[in-house]
């Protein structure tokens, strides 16, 4: 049966129609699921209008919900009104409001099993703030949302053909990051990242890279004490448990190296020494929300208001994340088909003690 896949529109006033569109005229993308886009039908026209002709007649059926979305169609669940005002290009209150109610609408329906997973387009992350939403960003936001009890953070995880790299602090100004690095921290993400390398990739035995903090993994002490007294550590405690994690790595001679493709996913300490080396290889990743119950990715770019509704915003990415989610959804149903345990042992109502052949039958 084909998964049904959210799509959140993010902020009206961004690339986030365009290259929805530009990604579900595929027709490949109703032999692997049933997507539903979370957002507006006339704001969705607006933008149709910008692009070229072979976008122009795309037909989206309006459901009330997501259940009612039929196979090999084009399905809108109407999020916010027809008059919310349109500005291409640019940052409005407006935007942010419609980007949070499609976001809301989205997950309300994956908690409550309407849907599979969930596909974001990007939102500004300033405009989208309310009361509703108090949060640097989607990860946060979706981390509060579908977090089970206790649960005070997942893991964000940019994922290309390259290398995947997952983040210990996320969106963390970089005057606070030291202050965040903890083992405990570096144990969590790495044990979450771990679990996800496993399940989520179904790589058997994930080899993990751990970044250093400070410029040449802090010279033995003489540039930080953080890779001494926190990082290695958090590595050698993951390594007692089972993890195969290595380092920490000078970032720069790391990635000057090459050396990123001799390991499964790397863990950075902050934001910039991840996600630079990594777009600076691929701008089409995937932004991957790993350690929550739910499958959510989105592309690895933002709002792009200097190209809105010019019709030269890129898909790729966007597509890489609409495909993934669907990857994901299967390698778990696979993963805990296999980790299921194969052998139920009936409870035995009496005893008999006679010899037990290969064609042994029980007494009536």
């Amino acid at each position: 049966m084909k998964p049904t896949i959210a799509i959140t529109a993010g902020d009206i006033n961004g690339i986030g129609y365009e290259i929805i569109i530009k990604t579900l005229a595929n027709q490949h993308i109703f032999e692997i699921c049933k997507p539903v886009v979370y957002g507006n039908l006339k704001v969705l026209k607006d933008h149709a209008v910008t692009l070229g002709e072979e976008y122009h007649n795309l037909q989206f059926q309006l459901v009330l919900s997501p259940k009612d979305a039929k196979d090999g169609r084009l399905s809108l669940v109407s999020c916010y009104p027809d008059s919310v005002p349109l500005s291409i290009g640019h940052s409005t209150s407006e935007g942010g409001k419609a980007a949070f109610a499609s976001l809301e609408r989205a997950c309300k329906d994956l908690k409550a099993g309407l849907v599979d997973a969930i596909v974001t387009a990007p939102i500004n992350k300033e405009n989208i703030q309310s009361d509703s939403f108090r949060f640097v960003g989607h990860t946060e936001y979706l981390t509060s949302f579908f977090g089970q009890e206790g649960q005070t953070d997942s893991l964000m995880m940019m994922v290309n053909e390259y290398m995947k790299v997952a983040l210990v602090c996320n969106h963390t100004p970089i005057t606070k990051v030291a202050q965040m690095i903890s083992e405990e921290r570096i144990m969590r993400k790495l044990t979450t990242l771990n679990k996800t390398l496993k399940d989520d990739f179904m790589i058997r035995k994930p080899r993990i890279a751990v970044l250093a903090l400070n410029p040449h993994a802090g010279d033995n002490g003489l540039i930080g004490q953080e890779e001494k007294t926190v990082i290695k550590p958090a590595i050698d405690k993951a390594n007692e448990q089972g993890i195969l994690a290595f380092g920490p790595y000078s970032a720069d001679g790391f990635f000057g190296a090459g050396m990123y493709t001799q390991f499964d996913a790397v863990l950075a300490m902050y934001h910039d020494q991840g996600l630079i080396p990594f777009k600076s290889l691929d701008m089409t990743g995937v932004n991957y929300t790993a350690g929550l119950p739910i499958v959510r990715t989105s592309p690895d770019h933002g709002t792009a208001y200097e190209i809105a509704g010019k019709n030269q915003a890129d898909n790729i990415s966007f597509a890489h994340a609409l495909y993934m989610a669907v990857d994901m959804l299967k390698n778990r149903a696979i993963t805990a088909e296999i980790n299921k345990d194969p052998l139920v042992i009936p409870e035995r109502v009496e005893k008999d003690d006679r010899p037990r052949g290969p064609f042994f039958v029980p007494k009536d």
